[in-house]
């Protein structure tokens, strides 16, 4: 009887226990529903709904003209979604296999990934890849195939440097950038125009509310954010002297067997950048689908820099064309009147720095000092005026520093001066024959061929200095100006006027009887330049060459500097021409027969 009470109150015991067990299960349920439905319901509907994004395309590119240079083209990418369960290892190799993308770079880029957006593997695939993968979906389970707008640089090569490049956003690049917007797999601009105005470019990115069932397959299209794309360029660039300039660079190279140059022209009352080039060069559309390692080795191995913008990056002692600078610095300062005679025995009678092969020019004035680029002229001018004056009116030419360009990684050049040696070599003291060196553009000044157009613009337009810049205006995707970049005006050179037009006199001799005389025999537009060639210890010296037009109102300036092309007037100045010419409609048959009207 004891045994059956006692095994009794068990069952009651184990009766309440069940009892409030059930009871706290149904009040758990009860507030799941009535206090946190609305929460739960979110959380399921997010477990159905995915964010398929639909990427921007990219602003494109217009001429000063309107002409198209830089588009977008629909191009298929292979991406992988893993909606409901991890890329199984057998789908990975037989992707890779597909797409000869290896194993490891797929693992990197699933383990790199957050969120739901689809992982991009490889882009720009060809048809008969995106053919497999829809036919054979079984056997690519979580494999996507996105339309995206591919960049496309239709002239491929030509100016490159100054249209950069697109390419897929790295680690390092997406940890500084993060906080700004950008994610993994985004397509960013890496170099040129592409890099300074990504952000205007890149537009605003849509997609789609795709509902999924239990297996993570697309059931039906619930949503649709249709992509912004992002805001056009238009350039200072002119197409036709663009194309011009690369050919004239490329066919002077190959006669002269030389590899490596660069060009520049602009409007020096402006600052606005007609044309740049930079050689060798490399097509930027190798980088807009996802450069191949062999492409890659062979621009980063190339001895000549290819991926370098020569005009903007390259820093070359500036020769005779730093003559503006000195003989504006002496006339300016008074050590030398524009009619003394200075008698040129072929070399200078303090130290035995001469002309090139000891030419002797007799006495000569400033002006015919100038158009004959003498050495032995511009030696005293340094002795008169000595480094720091020379350093002084460098500087107030802009030389030294950066000139503001909107393109990047923009050289800065070097002035000749005290500081300089002092900092950066044992013997410290400063010598006359360094004097000498940087009163004809040698020694330890240097600058980037934006920086020799720069000093030959100030000269053409009358002192002014105006900001360089390749962008004209931003305009949105429904028509309207983003911005509209007018004529920045920086300095202006702190010299008497009768000054500048001594030594717009003198350049202007150049092109008549001086050392481009030859080249510019039956030019049908006066023009004004500079001769120069700066030695060069790893080889043959650099030619150089300098130029504006039309002599009496200027609406451009060249630059062309030809790596160890030897003499400038046999290297540069055919390059020049040519350049010059294109502007002017010279090299129209009907045109250069009896003259035409320069451009405006």
């Amino acid at each position: 009887m004891v045994e059956n009470d006692e095994f009794g109150g068990r069952l009651r015991v184990l009766g309440w226990l069940s009892v409030l067990v059930i009871v706290v299960l149904i009040a758990r349920a009860g507030y799941l529903q009535i206090y946190d439905g609305e929460y739960y319901a979110e959380l399921a509907e997010g477990n159905r709904i995915r964010i398929i994004p639909a990427m921007a395309p990219r602003g494109t590119f217009f001429d000063r003209n309107g002409e198209l240079l830089v588009q977008n083209r629909p191009g298929f990418t292979v991406s992988l979604l893993p909606l409901t369960a991890p890329i199984s290892d057998d789908v990975i190799q037989r992707l890779s296999d597909l797409i000869k993308v290896p194993v490891d770079e797929i693992r990197q880029k699933i383990a790199a990934h957050s969120g739901f957006d689809p992982i991009r593997i490889k882009a720009d695939v060809t048809p008969d890849i995106v053919t497999i993968i829809e036919e054979q979906k079984d056997n690519y389970p979580g494999v996507v195939i996105e339309v995206q707008p591919i960049r496309d640089y239709m002239n491929k090569q030509e100016a490159a440097h100054t249209y950069g490049y697109v390419s897929e956003i790295n680690d390092a690049e997406l940890e500084k950038m993060k906080n700004q917007g950008y994610k993994t797999g985004d397509i960013i601009g890496k170099f040129g125009l592409e890099k300074i105005y990504d952000k205007e470019l890149r537009g605003e990115n849509g997609g789609q509310q795709v509902e999924v069932d239990v297996a993570g397959k697309p059931v039906q299209i619930i949503g649709r954010k249709e992509p912004i794309p992002g805001d056009d360029l238009y350039l200072t660039i002119d197409k036709n002297l663009q194309t011009a300039a690369e050919k004239a660079v490329d066919d002077q190279l190959k006669q002269i067997h030389a590899n490596a140059a660069a060009a520049v022209a602009l409007n020096p009352q402006t600052g606005e950048i007609l044309a740049m080039v930079s050689r060798p060069a490399f097509d930027p559309n190798l980088f807009a689908h996802g450069i191949s390692s062999k492409d890659w080795n062979a621009l980063n191995n190339n001895p000549y820099h290819p991926m370098d913008n020569k005009a903007i990056t390259g820093e070359y002692p500036p020769g005779s064309t730093f003559k503006i600078v000195t003989g504006t610095a002496a006339l300016t300062e008074g050590v030398v009147t524009p009619d003394e005679i200075i008698f040129d025995s072929g070399h200078h009678w303090i130290i035995p720095k001469g002309n090139s092969g000891g030419e002797a020019l007799g006495p000569i004035n400033f002006r015919q000092g100038m158009a004959h680029s003498d050495n032995v002229y511009f030696y005293e001018m340094g002795n008169r005026l000595g480094i720091d004056r020379l350093e002084k009116y460098a500087r107030m030419f802009g030389l030294g520093k950066k000139t503001g360009i909107d393109l990047p990684y923009e050289a800065e050049g070097l002035v000749a001066n005290r500081k300089y040696k002092e900092k950066n070599f044992e013997d410290g003291e400063w010598y006359l024959s360094e004097t000498f060196d940087a009163a004809i553009g040698q020694g330890f000044n240097l600058v980037t061929p934006l920086q020799a157009a720069m000093v030959m613009g100030e000269i053409a337009a009358d002192g002014k200095r105006y900001k360089p810049h390749v962008v004209s205006k931003i305009i949105g995707p429904d028509g309207s100006v983003v911005k509209d970049f007018q004529p920045e005006l920086l300095s202006t050179l702190d010299v008497d006027p009768n000054v500048i037009k001594l030594v717009q006199q003198g350049l202007h001799d150049v092109t008549v009887y001086g050392t481009a005389a030859s080249s510019f025999k039956g030019f049908n537009v006066p023009i004004a330049g500079k001769t120069g060639t700066a030695e060069n210890p790893h080889g043959r010296d650099h030619g150089w060459f300098v130029a504006y037009g039309p002599f009496d109102n200027p609406n451009i300036v060249v630059a062309v500097i030809v790596e160890q092309g030897g003499f400038g007037a046999q290297s540069a100045v055919p390059i020049g021409r040519k350049i010059l010419e294109a502007w002017f409609g010279l090299n129209q048959p009907d045109q250069a027969a009896q003259g035409t009207q320069p451009k405006q």
